[in-house]
């Protein structure tokens, strides 16, 4: 059972970081970025490149393989406003497969910039997609919580894809405090990208080349993947003095039968690419958890962990990780799928207790967020060693900054 957090103060997971120290652009070649390693205690440092001399052979490595959108579209009002549509997740249809692939209209959640200048009607640009002149409209509906509805409609024979990839612009982090360029279109994806949905990286994995996924093949490190849509929530600031008042936000999440399978044939223990990897595997635990205790859930909504606080609430005997993983399979069985799709709002914080993850290779976050309490879930005070040596040592902070391996007792 893992300790309640909620009372946990922001203030006490924070570190100077000056500005020179976050990373505007990644180093030159992904794998030269520089490898804090963790292993209980012990800090030490070398380059990416030889991550794999450091994994243990017949271990398994999940990575995250979703890919960032062209998310942000702008339009010109007739009064020369410019209005930011920034896309956050599909409205209708729900399916992400789907609403890339709709043609002539589509709803989507998301946030508007300089909503003031828009009260009422639709915005429309021309635009060439494949050669072909087309009109392209959005609406804005009421509010869901998240953000805005935001009805798209268009002409001519494109899906919505083909419209973002010829208008949208991809939305790199804030603190980066620059314009996105044409380069981020490749050095803001991961190498294994290939599902998409993300509105920001999956940033542990940039530092992933062909060869060093292929040196890794060659360690005798297995490797797999899920799929987790990473929202505009991940560089939400904590506001609240404790954590209690922080909201965490819905993330979607899908995750193959054969997945699973393979995690339980390692004894249910990863090694997880990235804090997004992390928050998946583990909760499919919670999940596993749920299914047990209720067999009889037919709808995959119902799967979905709603409530961020579900790892610290509940008595229930502790249940091991290949327990909860089977259970899964077996509801996926019983319901003949070999996909499960649904969401996660799950936090981890100091307190919590691992049951899938083992190892985790993630950058350098931001202080007092939620990923550097995860971060401090898993080494305890030991974060703050870690980041004092990785200031003290030059390393690059945030989305383009270096990586770190981090083994805990």
């Amino acid at each position: 059972m893992s300790t309640d957090p909620r009372h946990i103060k922001i203030k006490d997971y924070t570190y100077q970081l000056p500005d020179e120290r976050i990373a505007k652009y990644p180093v030159a070649k992904r794998d030269e970025s520089k490898l804090l390693i963790y292993n209980k205690g012990s800090i030490s440092h070398d380059v990416f490149k030889n991550i794999a001399t450091y994994l243990s052979p017949g271990s398994l490595m999940v990575y995250n393989n979703t890919k960032v959108i062209q998310a942000r579209i702008h339009f010109n009002k007739e009064t020369g406003a410019l209005i930011e549509t920034f896309l956050l997740e599909p409205y209708m249809p729900r399916d992400y497969e789907q609403i890339f692939q709709t043609h002539s209209q589509c709803s989507w959640v998301g946030l508007v910039g300089n909503l003031k200048k828009w009260k009422t009607g639709s915005l429309k640009r021309t635009i060439r997609v494949n050669d072909e002149e087309i009109e392209l409209s959005v609406e804005r509906g009421g509010e869901n919580g998240i953000g805005h509805i935001l009805n798209f409609s268009w002409t001519g024979d494109v899906s919505f894809s083909e419209i973002l990839d010829a208008i949208g612009e991809l939305p790199i982090p804030p603190y980066l405090n620059r314009k996105t360029e044409e380069s981020d279109k490749t050095t803001y994806q991961t190498v294994y990208s290939r599902i998409k949905g993300s509105v920001a990286a999956p940033t542990a994995g940039l530092h992933f080349t062909d060869a060093v996924l292929q040196d890794i093949h060659q360690h005798h490190i297995d490797s797999d993947e899920v799929t987790l849509h990473v929202g505009a929530g991940t560089f939400k600031p904590v506001k609240s003095e404790e954590i209690e008042g922080h909201e965490m936000h819905r993330e979607y999440i899908t995750v193959h039968r054969k997945t699973i399978e393979n995690i339980i044939a390692h004894g249910g223990k990863v090694t997880a690419v990235g804090t997004t990897s992390v928050r998946t595997l583990e909760s499919l635990y919670y999940i596993g958890c749920t299914l047990l205790r209720h067999p009889e859930i037919d709808d995959e909504n119902q799967l979905s962990i709603s409530n961020q606080w579900t790892p610290y609430i509940g008595d229930e005997a502790e249940v091991d990780s290949i327990t909860a993983l089977k259970a899964i399979l077996d509801w996926m069985t019983r319901h003949e799928t070999n996909i499960l799709n649904t969401s996660t709002k799950i936090i981890i914080a100091p307190g919590y207790k691992f049951h899938v993850v083992e190892k985790l290779i993630t950058n350098f976050h931001q202080p007092q967020s939620t990923l550097l309490l995860l971060i401090a879930a898993l080494i305890g005070e030991d974060w703050r060693k870690v980041y004092d040596y990785a200031l003290n040592n030059d390393f690059r902070f945030l989305s383009y900054g270096d990586s770190s391996l981090l083994i805990p007792e």
